[in-house]
């Protein structure tokens, strides 16, 4: 070996075969997730990353980690390449180098769980199930960091792997989808666990696992069970599905126009129509014709949510605001919320006098964030809180504490994203929220997935991607603030206290004959 060169590339070849499994069991994680579901890969994926880790040293267990999150997030928002691909002139030649980098970027995370694990494991050699604890303990601290910095990105969290199985999701109402995904990693790595035991220490996971699972079925079920009576609001929701590249074009707004006003004139009783992101491309509130035949159309004291941009003049030039606003049958803006949680590159550039680059949506100008969550108030209808495209990926972000609402509307354009598998690990946040506040989410989607779900999570009704129509229900019932609605992630952190000291109290007891020291190289 020349003297310099790092020691990774040189001495020990058997690091790459360890990251090429973790880059397998990464993007194994994929298929746990909506629209797949597969929960037997979570204990596959979960497990091979647990025993690979066990074999290398701490200076090369970021390595490991990396690759892990380089496939968990290269293939789960691969969908992202569909956005660039909209304007493909100006973009396309983006997409792919967007993807690479954002992924690479994300998998730092995993990575930081993977070197955090192995240089805890190497000072204290914990065995068993506290190895287990600990591992669970330091993906959900990344996890959480994941979803914080640079003004987060918490898309598919480990709890999403839950979110199609009723019982099992129910635990985000206590411990918030971040507590929720220690949960699902921290059993999911138990058959990893048996794997490396003696033979006299495996009894013990084998209880544990029967309990932890039948404890999450049984209380989830028990949660899901329960009867939330409905309020006696009727809703419609219109999907337009306006394809994206035909959004903006000159003479579309009116042709937009036409096309909701008409799917909202169906027979039928409503209370609030729903509207999704920008139905109306333009500066509605500056559009008095606009106004007035959607006033036309909201008879007896109805009410329409629609989103439209909007901007505000000052001393300082034009501010734009994506925004949802309400109206009624006077053609006058009732209320209105405007984003605060804005797309990176999207509906800003960050850094704009250092990077030379261009927003991927049409504009004239970023977007300028809006004050925080907040509860609306419309006449006719319970309190709302609004959440707008993906603000509600964000566990326990989403309403005003202050002033709890009794439901929340979600108004997004997924057609950035196709037919990919995009919508459908959106649409998965959404159902997440849901459970969290114990409320029920209402989401009007562009090109879908538009759908009402109650405060349980399920599904009550959809419009599937690339559907026009509109959903016709009564709005569901909001259940009692849960635990996490109260308390936030202060739940989180009575969780990953419990198990530091858990693990601190087994090596109290002496090393786990178990236990292997893993400042070990692979052999």
């Amino acid at each position: 070996m020349k003297p310099g060169l790092p020691q990774i590339v040189s001495e020990d070849p058997n690091l790459f075969q360890c990251m090429g499994l973790a880059l397998v069991a990464g993007g194994l994680t994929v298929l746990t997730l909506p629209p797949f579901s597969w929960l037997m890969a979570v204990p596959v994926a979960f497990s091979v990353l647990f025993i690979v880790l066990r074999n290398i040293s701490t200076s090369r267990a970021f390595l490991v980690g990396w690759a892990f999150g380089l496939g968990q997030f290269g293939i789960g928002i691969s969908w992202i390449a569909e956005s660039f691909y909209v304007d493909a002139e100006r973009f396309g030649a983006l997409a792919i180098p967007a993807v690479a980098g954002l992924s690479a970027g994300l998998a730092i995370f995993p990575g930081m769980a993977a070197m955090l694990f192995a240089a805890i494991m190497q000072r204290r050699a914990f065995g068993g199930i506290a190895a287990g604890l600990l591992f669970a303990t330091c993906w959900v601290v990344t996890e959480w960091l994941r979803g914080h910095i640079l003004t987060g990105f918490p898309w598919n969290l480990a709890a999403y792997a839950l979110v199609d199985y009723a019982a099992l999701r129910q635990p985000a109402a206590w411990v918030g989808s971040y507590g929720l995904g220690f949960l699902t990693v921290f059993i999911g790595i138990l058959p990893g666990v048996l794997t490396v035991a003696a033979p006299k220490r495996r009894a013990p996971v084998h209880v544990l696992f029967a309990v932890a699972v039948t404890g999450l079925w049984v209380g989830g079920a028990l949660r899901s069970g329960q009867d939330v009576p409905p309020t006696d609001v009727a809703l419609r929701i219109v999907q337009g599905n306006v394809p994206q590249v035909e959004k903006w074009v000159p003479g579309s707004r009116q042709r937009a126009l036409e096309k909701y006003l008409g799917l909202s004139a169906q027979p039928g009783r409503f209370d609030v129509l729903l509207w999704p992101e920008t139905a109306f491309p333009g500066f509605l509130d500056e559009d008095a014709a606009a106004r007035a035949r959607i006033s036309a159309a909201l008879p007896d004291g109805r009410i329409l949510l629609t989103g439209a941009p909007d901007r505000v003049e000052g001393d300082g030039g034009t501010r734009y605001f994506n925004t949802v606003q309400a109206y009624d049958g006077t053609s006058e803006i009732l209320t209105g919320y405007a984003k605060h949680h804005l797309v990176p590159f999207g509906e800003y550039v960050p850094l704009r006098g250092w990077l030379p680059i261009e927003r991927l949506t049409e504009g004239l100008g970023d977007f300028t964030p809006g004050p925080g969550p907040r509860t609306l108030a419309i006449p006719g209808a319970p309190l709302v809180a609004v959440a707008i495209c993906y603000e509600i990926i964000f566990p326990g972000h989403v309403v005003d504490d202050l002033f709890r609402p009794d439901w929340i509307f979600n108004a997004t354009n997924d057609a950035w994203f196709g037919t990919s598998i995009g919508p459908e690990q959106h649409l998965a946040s959404a159902r997440m929220r849901a459970v969290e506040e114990g409320l029920p989410v209402v989401r009007a989607a562009n090109t879908g997935i538009s759908a009402i779900i109650d405060a349980n999570g399920n599904v009550v009704a959809r419009l599937d991607t690339g559907e026009t129509g509109t959903i016709d229900a009564g709005l569901p019932g909001a259940r009692t603030p849960t635990p996490y609605a109260r308390f936030g992630d202060w739940t989180l952190l009575v969780l990953v206290f419990g198990c530091w000291v858990f693990g601190w109290l087994a090596s109290l007891l002496g090393r786990d004959p178990d236990a292997r020291h893993f400042g070990t190289e692979v052999s």
